[in-house]
């Protein structure tokens, strides 16, 4: 029988990057032979993993470039494709397992007692950029917005501290960016609240990334007043966890930065013409959704303002995002499907919902990331709470917009599925809304990142129609 300590070690199967990672053997293991695995219990493999210990629930051994978990097995290859991009981590100790987060880093200093939410705290200059320097920087091939758009104005960046609050609702210090068009004296401009997609680093946060390239200065250089948060779990909120695909937070520190911007304008002598808008794509779009309803639906003194929104490929319901992702899952290995069939999974062994939740992480977060990342919203999933989910997680429920809703997506998104598109567009309509409408991405292969450019293009035009002052 393999020891205890045996069965505490940690196998990591190298990622498709082929990034060096550690290697703990499991005694015994070494002298299996290489046969092909056999998917029943009977087969050699299954008597010789018995045989040391590693076989059953809950058990898990590598011979050869086979993985077995429990009484199933897959080839390497295809845990690679599921995993991506990240490596799996398998174990019997599987809570030791991280993936995501970052258990040393300091926690960053809670915000000033006494400063209500939305509250303005420090503005430092970041760079400033003509309208010469932003076209140059469009004009690279490897532009990731590529959008054909021409800037009209130079463009200066500040990086803003707040108050705003975590998943807990907590006050803390939070950072964002705000990116303003340098026009002539007394010229008023829109504000735009652009919301960053999914990134694993916070040195890509806008107020860490501040590149002439990147889309708050391009939108800034197009005459709109550009904010964009970093979110919690980024910047100044770094060491807390990224409260992911929770409505609440999500929403909140976005309208923060939207008041913290008021008092950064009067305080800088930056006029504004009374209009507002909200943009993002991936996460973005899926927060761009959440902050709109939130202010239309808290009678904040934003609603006011507030014009449009161009929401682009955002998993707005999170239960048929994950339904969804299981089902790509099923689609690999029918037999691995039976452990990740929906609204069974509660009825599961512990073991089998801790792997499995940790399974549908990776496909989200890879195991590089230094933001930490909370998966509150995959501990309910795998619960089947699904009315925990439409409470706090999902965000076209529950409310009608009452300004347009410009939704974007594309059909063969592998990433963020369009059936959450068709639902939040569906799901608004029956409730009530007047102009929501979804145009699909026309790029061809229609996948996640080959959208964005004409997601960018699609925002600007869409926004233009109502602007003014640009």
């Amino acid at each position: 029988m393999a020891s205890a300590a045996d069965m505490r070690r940690i196998l990591w199967i190298r990622n498709r990057d082929h990034r060096a990672v550690r290697s703990g053997p499991v005694q015994g293991l070494r002298q299996a032979r290489p046969e092909r695995c056999s998917r029943h219990p009977g087969g050699r493999i299954h008597r010789r993993l018995s045989e040391l210990g590693l076989a059953g629930p809950g058990r898990l051994a590598v011979t050869s470039g086979l993985v077995h978990l429990g009484e199933f097995c897959m080839s390497t290859p295809f845990l690679r494709r599921l995993v991506m991009p990240a490596t799996l981590c398998l174990a019997a100790a599987l809570s030791a397992c991280g993936g995501g987060s970052d258990d040393d880093a300091a926690p960053p200093p809670p915000a000033p007692p006494g400063q209500a939410s939305g509250s303005l705290l420090s503005s430092a200059p970041v760079n400033t950029w003509s309208a010469e320097q932003i076209a140059q920087a469009l004009s690279d091939p490897d532009s990731k917005v590529q959008s054909g758009v021409t800037p009209r104005y130079a463009v200066r960046s500040h990086r803003v501290t707040y108050v705003s609050s975590d998943k807990h609702g907590q006050p803390v210090t939070a950072s964002g960016l705000i990116s303003v068009p340098l026009k002539p004296p007394g010229a008023r401009s829109p504000v735009l609240s652009y919301q960053h997609a999914t990134t694993f680093h916070d040195d890509q946060a806008p107020s860490n990334k501040v590149e002439a390239v990147e889309p708050p200065i391009v939108l800034a250089s197009l005459g709109y007043i550009v904010l964009s948060a970093d979110y919690v779990g980024f910047g100044a909120a770094k060491g807390l966890e990224h409260p992911y695909l929770t409505a609440a937070p999500s929403a909140a520190v976005v309208l923060d930065l939207l008041h913290a911007g008021q008092t950064w304008r009067q305080q800088q002598a930056v006029a504004d013409n009374g209009q507002l808008f909200l943009a993002g794509y991936s996460e973005g779009g899926y927060v761009t959704l959440a902050a709109q309803r939130a202010i239309e639906t808290t009678g904040d003194a934003l609603r006011q303002q507030l014009q449009a929104s161009v929401p682009g490929a955002g998993p707005y319901d999170v239960q048929a995002t994950l339904d969804a992702q299981v089902e790509a899952v099923r689609a690999y290995n029918s037999t691995l499907g039976k452990l990740f069939e929906p609204h069974r999974l509660s009825q599961a062994p512990e073991w089998v919902r801790n792997e499995l939740r940790r399974l549908l992480l990776r496909q989200m977060v890879p195991d590089d990331a230094d933001v930490r990342y909370q998966t509150l919203f995959l501990d309910r999933y795998m619960a089947d709470d699904q009315a925990a989910i439409a409470a706090e997680h999902s965000v076209h429920l529950g409310w009608a917009p009452a300004v347009p809703v410009y939704l974007f997506h594309g059909r063969d998104d592998r990433t963020v599925p369009y059936a959450a598109a068709t639902s939040a567009l569906n799901t608004l309509r029956a409730a009530g809304a007047r102009d929501i409408s979804l145009t699909d991405c026309t790029t061809p292969d229609y996948g996640h990142l080959k959208c964005v450019p004409e997601y960018f293009r699609f925002a600007v035009e869409r926004m233009g129609r109502l602007a003014r002052d640009l």
